[in-house]
This record gives structure tokens, C-alpha cells and sequence, in this order.
């Protein structure tokens, strides 16, 4: 049994089942990766019903002070990104030291519970802690991520990130609309329907789940020096064939944060859309990520391989965020969608070559560093894409450039794209070959 190093047996309890990558049937296998796509949409609706509830929740806890709640809308935001930033390297630690399985379940056992502490939560306060808990177990992305590194072959890698991009796309067109439907009811409805679905899933994860990570690649205790963010962005720099791929995942989250900081803003200012304008832009850009996602990246990737549709979907997204910034109509801004969407090429090509350029035993590790950056430009991006749209439309503005948040992530991308470019010139990953090779400087946390 593993030990913490002082010879005591730490193994989270959940029940251990064959790892999957040994002796599991193809059948099992297939049933694995379709739950970790299962836990991903739940994790994403879930958060994704409470979107359009929880202002208002936090509304009725500062006696309908509009102002207050929004300034605490921010707080919860921020919050999330930060405990997001802090606990995801110790999620990779804890999956390459104990395996993925009991992580996922954890994860998800501990959203349910904790989506029932939020709908029962009396005070701000009480929310505010319970939110705090929801960014740490949240984090399950990072253990989902090294599981599918763990099951895949290398050459089917992205179609199977792409899926979990798919997923978060139809987490986020159905959470919401259902959230809304249900809040109407009561405010705290969607909370308690959000608790159902982590409890089913963490149940359903108990039958279906096998391990993917055998005990013989586990570290043998958890790498303390790695399992936070500094020591995991350290970690990232031990391995130099991924810090330019770390580089880009930053870029293109940091890019993405646009629509939730503006967007709104935006359409309303420039295009005079309402919310309910906005709602149907919003789902339409959904189900082209779950389209390119779920569909193309396959065919994309297959065609032209992870190089060439990384650096055509980082082209798409300059393309389209250039388009946003400088349309007259929302009839051109809407023209620029379908180019726009194929940006969702670049992170399952980003994601499938990182995974290929480190063993088994650090995924974990590696993942929880990459969740940990995404996340940190959560925290960064909405402060800096608001601050540039009030520049550009505020009366001491050289001219009304409203779109100017989208031509700032347009060129973080053209930046992501030229390290991009640099990198896999400099590190070509051959599929065939490089699927077990031993990192540069493999840290085991011994």
C-alpha cells in the first residue's frame, strides 16, 4: 500500500479497481474516458446553473443593494480564480501520488456536499466559504486531463481533448438556461439540483471507474516543492520541452477571458443588444465549440496533425478577435463567429503535446501547473480587459473604439501563435515515439 514516507498508509479509501491501462477490456476503457466526459459536463453545468442565480442570491443578502452585490459578484470571482490558482498543483501532486480515481471521486463527492452547504448557507459569509470549497475541488479538470494522458494512445489525444472541450461547451449553453428556469422557481433550486448531479456522478464513478495510473508509476510521496503555484511554474521550467506549450495555454486563457469581462458590456454599447440578444449570441458561440470540438478536431488533427491545427486555430482566433474589434454592425460581428469558432483547435493540439513530453508519474503534476496558469489569468485578464474598455470609450479617448478588448486578446494570440511556432519548430513531437519517453528532469517527489 502507498505511504506518506513515514510508513503509514495513506491511500484515500474509496474502493481500488484494476487500472485501466493494464488488464482493463477496451470496453471498460471506452467507459472510463466517457465518464471522465460525463464529470467534466456536470462540473461545468453545475457551475453553469448557478450563474444566473447567484447575483441574485447575493443580492438578497445585502438588503437588494444593487451596487453591494455587485461589488460582491467581483469578490466571488476573484476568489474562485485564486483558490483555482493555489489548489490545482496540489490535485496534480495528490493524483500522481495516489492515482486519479480516488481524486475524481473525491472531487466530485465534495462538490455535491458542498453545492448543499451553498443552497442551506444563511449568511454571506457562509457563502462566501462554501464558494471558497466549490474553486478547491473544482479543480478536478487537472486530474481528468492526466487521466485521458494516462488511457489514450498519443495519436487520439486531442479527438479526446477535443471531447472535453465539447463538454465544457455543453455545460455552459445548457447550465445557465436551466439555472435561470429553476431560479425562477427559487433562488436556491439550481444549487440543490447542481448538489443531485455531483452525488449521481460521484456514485455512478464508483461502479464505472477504473484507475489509470498503476501503483508502480505513483511517486512515492507527494512532491511538497512542486504542489503549489511557484513550485509548479518551477516545475514547468524543469521541463524545458513544455514551457513554451506552458506559455501559449497561459496566452489563449488569457485571451478567452475577453467574453466573460466585456462581452456584455460590449454588445450593449456598441450594438444596443439586450440580454436576451446576448443569451442567443452566447449559445450560438457554444454549440460551434461543441461542433469543432467534438467533430472536427478529429478530422482537423488527423488531416494535418497537432502542429499545423494548432497554429490554424491560433490564426482563426487573430482572425476573429480582429473582426470583433472593428465591426460597424453586430451583422459583421456575427459574420466573424464561424472563423472565430476554430480557434477551439489550438488547446486539445496544445494539450495532446504537452502530455506527450512527460511520463505518467508527473501528469498530475503537470496539469495542476497548466490549470494553475489558466487560472491565474483569470485572476489577471478581467481586471485589465475592463480597465482597456473604459480607456477606449471614455471621454478622454482619442477615438470610440469599443471592439479594443478583442484586438488586445488578438494579439495575444498572434504572440501565443509566434511562440507557438518557435517551439514546435525547436521541439518536434513525433507521435510514434515520444508517447513514453522520460522527461528531461523527472521529479518523483522522492
Amino acid at each position: 500500500m502507498p505511504t506518506d514516507g513515514l510508513g503509514l498508509d495513506c491511500t484515500p479509501s474509496f474502493p481500488q479497481r484494476t487500472p485501466v491501462t493494464e488488464t482493463v477490456a477496451p470496453g471498460a476503457r471506452k467507459a472510463a474516458l466517457a465518464f471522465i466526459f460525463v464529470t467534466v459536463l456536470i462540473d461545468i453545468l453545475a457551475f453553469g446553473l448557478i450563474i444566473p442565480v447567484l447575483p441574485h442570491l447575493l443580492k438578497d443578502f445585502v438588503a437588494g443593494d444593487t451596487v453591494r452585490a455587485a461589488h460582491w459578484v467581483g469578490v466571488f470571482a476573484f476568489l474562485f480564480s485564486a483558490i483555482q490558482f493555489i489548489s490545482a498543483p496540489v490535485q496534480g501532486a495528490m493524483s500522481d501520488r495516489f492515482g486519479r480515481r480516488p481524486v475524481i471521486l473525491l472531487s466530485c463527492l465534495g462538490l455535491g456536499v458542498d453545492f448543499i452547504f451553498m443552497a442551506v448557507a444563511q449568511t454571506l459569509p457562509w457563502l462566501l466559504v462554501g464558494r471558497v470549497v466549490s474553486a478547491m475541488f473544482s479543480a478536478s479538470f487537472t486530474t481528468a486531463n492526466a487521466y485521458i494522458a494516462d488511457v489514450t494512445e498519443p495519436s487520439k489525444r486531442a479527438q479526446a481533448y477535443g471531447m472535453i472541450g465539447a463538454a465544457f461547451g455543453l455545460g455552459f449553453i445548457i447550465g445557465p438556461a436551466i439555472g435561470g428556469h429553476l431560479g425562477e422557481v427559487n433562488v436556491r433550486l439550481p444549487f440543490w439540483f447542481a448538489a443531485c448531479l455531483a452525488l449521481v456522478n460521484f456514485v455512478y464513478g464508483l461502479f464505472v471507474l477504473p484507475e489509470s495510473l498503476p501503483i508502480e508509476r505513483r511517486t512515492k510521496r507527494i512532491d511538497w516543492a512542486h504542489a503549489n503555484p511557484i513550485g509548479s511554474l518551477k516545475l514547468l521550467r524543469e521541463y524545458r520541452a513544455i514551457w513554451g506549450l506552458a506559455v501559449v495555454v497561459f496566452l489563449v486563457n488569457f485571451a478567452h477571458y475577453v467574453y466573460p469581462s466585456v462581452f456584455v458590456l460590449f454588445a450593449d454599447y456598441a450594438y444596443g443588444w439586450g440580454s436576451g440578444d446576448v443569451g442567443w449570441v452566447l449559445g450560438a458561440v457554444g454549440v460551434m465549440s461543441v461542433i469543432v470540438n467534438a467533430v472536427l478536431v478529429k478530422k482537423i488533427v488527423g488531416a494535418i496533425g497537432e502542429r499545423r491545427a494548432l497554429m490554424l486555430g491560433l490564426a482563426c482566433g487573430v482572425v476573429g478577435f480582429t473582426i470583433y474589434g472593428f465591426a460597424p454592425t453586430g451583422a459583421i460581428f456575427l459574420m466573424g463567429m464561424p472563423i472565430m469558432s476554430l480557434w477551439a483547435l489550438a488547446m486539445p493540439s496544445t494539450q495532446a503535446m504537452v502530455t506527450r513530453e512527460v511520463g505518467p508519474e508527473v501528469q498530475g503534476r503537470v496539469q495542476g501547473a497548466l490549470t494553475s496558469l489558466a487560472s491565474l489569468a483569470g485572476i489577471v485578464a478581467p481586471v485589465i480587459y475592463t480597465a482597456v474598455f473604459g480607456l477606449f470609450i471614455g471621454p478622454q479617448s482619442p477615438g470610440k473604439l469599443p471592439g479594443a478588448p478583442f484586438l488586445l486578446a488578438g494579439v495575444l494570440l498572434a504572440c501565443a501563435g509566434m511562440v507557438a511556432w518557435r517551439y514546435t519548430r525547436t521541439h518536434a513531437t513525433d507521435a510514434s515515439s515520444r508517447a513514453d519517453a522520460a522527461p528531461e528532469a523527472a521529479p518523483t517527489g522522492d
